[in-house]
């Protein structure tokens, strides 16, 4: 004889235990480290990092990598840039010997060669236009994608749908950037807006006293008030409004000229529609990303290594949803 009480009560504890697993199934995001500007040497060290705190938080998943292909681009001499009014002699005399060195490659650059760059070139502006269709609103929404990272992303990438990508992160979606994520786009207006950030510039690396906004939110990463780095390429930013982000690391001074005081932003977040955006301007040396002990040419000491990975990973679990953090604009923080 069949009993309908003890069978509903088993269905319904199966939905329950279905619905559990869906509900703790890790966030799927995509990492973008496509470049067409400078291309950071930390990627692949950023690649690494970030698939260790998926495999480790079970935050996320890391659904694909965005990269764009290998190809091997010929690249016609270009001329040493013009000396400065002052130089000095040994200046003069390094410049004249660039300047014979370019005349002979120039010289011996044929249209066969050309025509080489021009076909390798065609060959990779195809190839990232069809690794980046994959951020097709339409193909995003396909793929159940909850967010997108930029790591070291530069220069204007060509999507599919620009616009159609900064609605999408709107429409309550997560976008996570690195470092020369605001060397992206400087050309479309909707990302600079979205970002809140446009790279403005550096200086030589240095030792940065980083000052927490907030010092409780996820992206703190636990570190604290203050955040002491002994090296790295620490930008200056534009297109910055501070009444519409949360600030989370900053400067109390310009990062090369610290006799120059005041706000200089370093990493921030804040809601773009239904969506949240996490960004820090940190990550250009592989030894703020990679924390093995045996990384050639470290300079910053491998916990701080970890503090970076603990500020990024806050980030973007916070960007996610799956940790409570302010958003609210903190404009008077100094």
């Amino acid at each position: 004889m069949k009993h309908p009480l003890r069978f509903s009560i088993l269905a319904l504890a199966a939905c329950q235990l279905s619905f559990a697993v869906d509900a703790a199934e890790p966030k799927k995001v995509l990492v973008v480290t496509v470049t067409t500007g400078f291309r950071h040497s930390s990627i692949a060290s950023a690649e690494k990092t970030l698939q260790k705190l998926a495999d480790e938080s079970k935050a996320f998943q890391i659904a694909g990598y965005v990269r764009q292909p290998v190809v091997d681009i010929p690249r016609k001499p270009s001329k040493p840039r013009d000396l400065k009014v002052d130089a000095d002699a040994k200046a003069k005399e390094g410049y004249a010997k660039q300047l014979k060195q370019y005349e002979e490659q120039l010289a011996a650059w044929t249209p066969e060669m050309e025509a080489k760059m021009k076909a390798a070139q065609g060959q990779f502006d195809a190839g990232v236009k069809e690794a980046l269709s994959r951020l097709a609103p339409d193909k995003l929404r396909a793929e159940n994608i909850d967010g997108v990272i930029f790591a070291n992303t530069t220069g204007m990438l060509p999507l599919p749908d620009a616009e159609g990508f900064i609605k999408w992160i709107g429409e309550g979606h997560a976008f996570m950037a690195m470092h020369s994520a605001s060397d992206t786009f400087h050309q479309f207006p909707g990302y600079i807006d979205m970002l809140q950030g446009e790279f403005a510039g550096h200086g030589a690396q240095v030792p940065a006293d980083l000052v927490a906004g907030d010092a409780v939110h996820p992206a703190n990463g636990g570190i604290g008030s203050q955040w002491d780095l002994k090296l790295e390429e620490m930008y200056q930013i534009k297109n910055h409004d501070r009444a519409k982000l949360r600030a989370l690391w900053f400067l109390k001074h310009h990062p090369n000229k610290p006799e120059e005081k005041g706000y200089f932003p370093v990493s921030w977040c804040r809601n773009a529609g239904t969506g949240r955006v996490f960004y820090t301007s940190l990550g250009h040396r592989e030894d703020l990303w990679d924390d093995s002990a045996e990384l050639p040419g470290r300079v910053n000491p491998v916990a701080t290594s970890k503090q970076y990975q603990s500020h990024i990973l806050g980030g973007i679990k916070w960007a996610l949803g799956l940790v409570e953090g302010s958003a609210e604009p903190n404009p008077s923080v100094q």
